[in-house]
């Protein structure tokens, strides 16, 4: 009987322990799933910016009050009204280099005298300026060319003399077509600046009164990036001069891709690089994300490569001569959705408090005389936040379950740490990859509007002329008026010299 109830306790024991560990388990379960729809929730209904705002820079100083981050953004002057305050609005001035109509509005003769009978005298004006738009103006350039023969003797001709004399027409970027080179940089800057596809152009100009069919357009495209190609191949060899070069890529779907659905999925992959005050933005099209993509894009590449976690990185940076660096945007962002969703938000924005002050380190970059200072500024100040985050992930790594969003962000940033902290040592190089995802977020706007790619030939037409408009942006210069510059002076270019001049960064 004894042994019975013994073994009826042990029973009970062992039930207990399995019924407590599949409930720790549920519970777990339930955690997770509650926080994927808490993320779905903030991915749709919720702001998508990860900029902080004043109460959230207030929380996070809350695990930190000694060492708060820095406030770079100066407070906006306020003017105070009962019950609140509020911004006092500023227009800017209009640009000074638009042209002025000037119109004159003066009182009638007749009140111009004083009642005392006296001329009055003008003393002075006011001004006040609006601004006004006239709509594009299209106009046709007509070439002629004289034609001379002798009447005399009518000539026999030859190649040298012939019998009918004529101009040779100017070389231009397409030849016998209609588009001059101010029509093509339009149309380029319309689509890769402002993402306005060929058939929202089309209706365009057909409303001011001329029928351009986007296949036209996309002709253009393609030839007019085909004229690129040796301006392209200078620019990637100035890309790949150092002193860092960044990685990153987003989806594309192409059409009539060999051997593919038109479903597939494709990459747009983007490089920056080259060295300071000539920056340099390269796009180029892939079917795949495959590693061949990133050793294509390396080239001969030697130094600093910074890129996010994806795996494939690690084995093309793996080689000799390159020093792979990591991304602590894509780590902070984590940290960020883990504040969205974790019941525990505290502990991210612990995170998140640790890693502003890492950025706010990089306003020092202006008070140093030269990088060499910069770097041991830098150093000195960011090294005691690295130890201390690092110290808080390995703790609270033995304490967040894995599968939660705090426990992946937890995992990346120590997985990566290596990776990390090797910005360091070099002081062209920033935190973060976030200069060379700006100069990707274009393309990803522009994609909501045209959606696809036509074919792969207008996809790497699409990727040379994105390299050309954001690295012209990249280095200060107005789209069109590059495009433009470019598309008149690449005809007659022909030397290597030739074509630096042409160069968005000359």
């Amino acid at each position: 009987m004894l042994e019975s109830i013994e073994h009826l306790r042990e029973e009970n024991a062992r039930l207990r322990t399995e019924f407590e560990q599949e409930r720790r388990e549920l519970t777990k379960r339930i955690d997770i799933l509650t926080e994927q729809i808490a993320w779905f929730k903030s991915r749709f209904f919720q702001r998508s910016s990860e900029k902080l705002t004043a109460d959230e820079r207030a929380q996070m100083r809350l695990f930190d009050e000694a060492e708060a981050a820095l406030e770079l953004a100066e407070e906006p002057e306020a003017v105070e009204v009962p019950a609140h305050s509020r911004a006092r609005p500023r227009r800017r001035p209009l640009p000074e280099a638009l042209p002025r109509e000037e119109i004159i509005i003066d009182i009638p003769e007749e009140q111009k005298r004083c009642g005392c009978g006296e001329q009055m005298l003008r003393i002075g004006e006011e001004t006040s300026e609006k601004l006004d738009i006239i709509p594009p103006k299209l106009v046709v350039i007509r070439t002629i060319r004289p034609k001379y023969a002798c009447r005399r003797c009518e000539g026999s001709g030859d190649e040298e003399r012939p019998a009918v004399r004529i101009a040779a027409m100017p070389k231009a970027i397409i030849d016998k077509g209609i588009a001059t080179a101010g029509l093509l940089a339009y149309v380029v800057s319309g689509k890769f600046c402002d993402g306005l596809p060929l058939y929202r152009q089309e209706k365009q100009f057909a409303r001011i009164g001329v029928e351009l069919s986007r296949r036209t357009m996309a002709d253009w495209m393609i030839a007019a990036a085909a004229a690129c190609s040796p301006l392209m191949e200078l620019l990637e060899r100035r890309a790949r001069a150092g002193p860092l070069l960044q990685l990153d890529e987003t989806t594309v779907q192409v059409l009539e891709e060999e051997g593919r659905k038109n479903t597939s999925t494709s990459y747009m992959w983007v490089a920056r690089g080259g060295p300071p005050g000539a920056e340099v933005i390269l796009y180029h099209y892939a079917a795949s994300r495959s590693a061949a993509v990133a050793e294509r894009l390396l080239g001969d590449y030697r130094g600093p490569v910074q890129t996010d976690g994806y795996e494939v990185y690690d084995r093309v940076c793996a080689r000799e001569g390159i020093e792979h660096v990591g991304c602590w945007a894509h780590a902070r962002r984590m940290f960020a959705d883990a504040k969205k969703v974790s019941a525990k938000a505290g502990s991210a924005d612990e995170a998140l408090g640790l890693i502003a002050r890492l950025y706010a380190a990089e306003a020092q970059r202006t008070l140093a005389k030269d990088d060499a200072q910069f770097v041991l500024q830098r150093r000195a100040s960011v090294e005691p936040i690295l130890q201390k985050l690092h110290a808080w992930l390995q703790r609270r790594n033995d304490q967040v379950p894995p599968g939660t969003a705090l426990g992946k962000a937890i995992a990346y940033a120590l997985t990566q740490w290596p990776k990390l902290i090797r910005y360091l040592d070099h002081a062209a190089l920033t935190p973060d990859t976030n200069a060379c995802e700006q100069a990707i977020r274009p393309f990803v706007v522009g994609r909501k509007n045209w959606l696809f790619c036509g074919s792969p030939r207008g996809a790497q037409a699409s990727a040379t002329l994105y390299s050309l408009v954001e690295t012209a942006k990249a280095n200060g210069q107005e789209p069109y008026w590059y495009l433009r510059k470019l598309f008149e002076g690449l005809p007659t270019a022909s030397t290597e010299a030739e074509l630096l001049r042409l160069a968005p960064f000359s």
